[in-house]
Formats: C-alpha cells, structure tokens, sequence
C-alpha cells in the first residue's frame, strides 16, 4: 500500500506575517512551522503504516527551505519525501497550487492521498478537495477517523454538530482535521536519519500533464486587492457607572447601533 501525505511549510504567526509589495505572503522572511492539520493527516498515515506496513512519501511544494519540514516528516517516520520547488510556481493561489501538487502526485504510485484540511496561512481549505478532481478520485474531507478495511477506507467525517461515517474505494483522497489525532514526536535516530535520506527535487518539467497558463502567480485567478499587517485596536470608550446606570448605558449603546 502506498500513501502520500501532502504537507506544507507555513508561517509561524506568533513570530508575525509579512507581505511582499504585491500582496503574497514574504514566507522567506518569516518562521516556519508544519502545517498542524498536515502533520495530523502524516500522523493518520504513519500509524496505517504501523498497521499494514505501507509506505508514506511526503510531498511538498514551496521554497527550498520548506526541505526542513520533509526532513521532520521523515524524522517521524516517513520513508520518501518530494519537494516540489521552481521560481515560476512562486506566487500560486488554490487553483495553482493544487494544479502544481496534482502535476507532481501523476509522478508517483499512490493508493491513499492525504492532506490537511487547510493550511493556517490560507484557511480556505480548497487545495485537497482540488487535487482530488484534478486527478478524478473521490474525496472525504473532515476526516476525524481513518480505518483501512481492505481495499477501503473508512472515515468519520465531522458535519457540523455530528459526524458521517463513509466508506471508498481506493484510491482516493482525505483531508484531515487536526483533531484527528496528537502527532508522534521524532525520535534521535529517526532525526539522524532523516539527515542521510535524500530528498528528491522536482521543478516545473517534472510536472505531468500541467499548462503554464495554470502555474505560478500569472496563472492564478485570484488577485489580491489590498493586504496589510493586523491593525492593533483602540482602547474604546470607557465609563465607570454604578450597575444601573450601566445597564441603561448599554441598551442606549445596542439601540444607536440597532443591534436591538
């Protein structure tokens, strides 16, 4: 059986967000953690590992440094790891990123695709489900189980206030909630040798069955207006009243601002 676990590197945003001039992300300035919905879909896989012995490749695609998070994937457990890197997939929206990730996954054998439900930089929680119809295999997103049962898997997938429980054919594709488990640390002698294993690179003519038109930052339809630093708030009105005449203050304040 094999899996691939798609990760993604992402900006630490306790360490603060900064924005190149055209709006994208400036992720070479910031820190950089694994995405934490992806490390729980890595854990998902590591532990079927555990189970049947499959083989996980992680894959990722992002600027060179993102070869650190591979190398923690790999620490955890996983035996192969793909970067996906080249200056003209800089820039990508959902469409082409998912349009990139779907070009290089054409490359390698796979029987379960899992990924984040959606990376903490972006919150859209598009490019699983993408991939899955790049590629045409089914999708269940909001995993918060996962169960192989022979050539099957079976996931309790979170609705709202209940969960479904489904059931696909291989292969297919999951996006994880990181709720779905608590990921395993890496171990000294998985660290060491994730030091010796090799990452493969993969560039723009590594990609299968892609157009130009949909790569990069010129091939992605969404465009950014405006994009800026948190502002930091006022400190608001303040009163000091006695309980009645703050009660009467408060209504006073819903009704100008008819929120009653």
């Amino acid at each position: 059986m094999n899996i691939v676990v798609c990760i993604k590197q992402v900006p630490d945003t306790k360490g603060g967000v900064k924005f190149n001039p055209d709006g994208t992300l400036d992720r070479a300035a910031m820190l950089a953690i694994m995405n934490p919905d992806d490390k729980a879909g890595l854990e998902a896989a590591l532990r079927i590992k555990d189970e049947t012995g499959a083989k996980v490749t992680v894959l990722t695609m992002g600027l060179p440094k993102a070869d650190a998070v591979l190398r923690e994937a790999m620490a955890m457990g996983a035996d192969e790891a793909v970067l996906v890197t080249d200056r003209v997939l800089g820039g990508a929206d959902t469409w082409a990123t998912s349009t990139t990730i779907a070009g290089a996954l054409r490359n390698l054998e796979y029987d379960l695709i899992i990924t984040g439900r959606q990376a903490i930089d972006g919150d859209t929680a598009q490019v699983g489900p993408q991939i899955a119809e790049h590629l045409g295999l089914p999708v269940i997103s909001y995993a918060a189980d996962i169960k192989v049962e022979g050539d099957s898997v079976v996931v309790k997938r979170q609705y709202e206030d209940r969960y479904h429980e489904l059931k696909a054919k291989m292969p297919c594709l999951i996006t994880a909630l990181s709720e779905l488990n608590v990921p395993r640390y890496m171990t000294p002698g998985g660290i060491f040798d994730a030091c010796d294993k090799e990452v493969t690179v993969w560039g723009r003519n590594d990609l299968k069955d892609v157009d130009d038109s949909d790569l990069g930052l010129k091939g992605s339809p969404t465009k950014i207006a405006k994009a800026s630093d948190k502002v930091a708030k006022g400190a608001g009105e303040k009163v000091n009243l006695d309980p009645t005449e703050a009660v009467n203050y408060l209504i006073g304040k819903f009704k100008e601002k008819h929120i009653i």
